[in-house]
C-alpha cells in the first residue's frame, strides 16, 4: 500500500511542477516550439532544470544499489535506434507541435474539462490502445513463425 501513496505523491509533485513551469499552457508551449517566429525560450530553462535534476537523480540511484520500493533496478538495456522508436518520436513531436500538449500536461489540463483537452486525451488513449493491439499482433506473428 505505501507504493500507492508514493506514486500519488510523485504524480502530485510532477503535476504541480508542470503547472508552475507553464508546461500546461498550450500557448507558452507553442511559443517555445515556434523557433522561427515569436520564440519563447523560457521553457528551455524548465527543460534544462529537469535534465539537471534527472541526471543527479540517476547518478544517486546508480550509486545506491537496490531501490527502496522494489526488489531490483530496471535499467534500460537497449541502446539501438529502431524504426518504432523513430516513428513514435515523430508522432509524439507532431502531436506536441499541433496541440501544444504532451501526455503529462494533457492529463493535468484534463482537470479543467475543456473539450479540446478531452478530445486530445481520448485520441491519445485510442493511440495507446492501438499500439498495444499492434504490438500484441506483431508478437503473436513472430511467435507463430518461430
Amino acid at each position: 500500500m505505501p507504493l500507492v501513496f508514493v506514486s500519488f505523491a510523485c504524480g502530485l509533485v510532477f503535476g504541480i511542477g508542470l503547472l508552475i513551469s507553464g508546461m500546461t499552457d498550450t500557448g507558452k508551449v507553442l511559443g517555445f516550439l515556434d523557433i522561427f517566429g515569436a520564440w519563447d525560450a523560457t521553457l528551455a530553462f524548465v527543460m534544462a532544470g529537469a535534465v539537471a535534476v534527472t541526471g543527479l537523480g540517476f547518478a544517486l540511484a546508480r550509486r545506491r544499489g537496490a531501490p527502496v520500493l522494489a526488489a531490483t533496478n530496471l535499467w534500460p538495456t537497449r541502446k539501438d535506434v529502431d524504426t518504432p522508436l523513430v516513428v513514435g518520436a515523430t508522432l509524439f513531436g507532431i502531436g506536441w507541435g499541433l496541440v501544444g500538449l504532451c501526455p503529462g500536461p494533457a492529463l493535468v489540463n484534463l482537470a479543467g474539462l475543456g473539450l479540446p483537452v478531452i478530445v486530445f486525451v481520448v485520441a491519445m488513449a485510442v493511440g495507446m490502445l492501438g499500439h498495444d493491439a499492434w504490438s500484441t499482433r506483431t508478437l503473436m506473428r513472430q511467435t507463430e513463425k518461430a
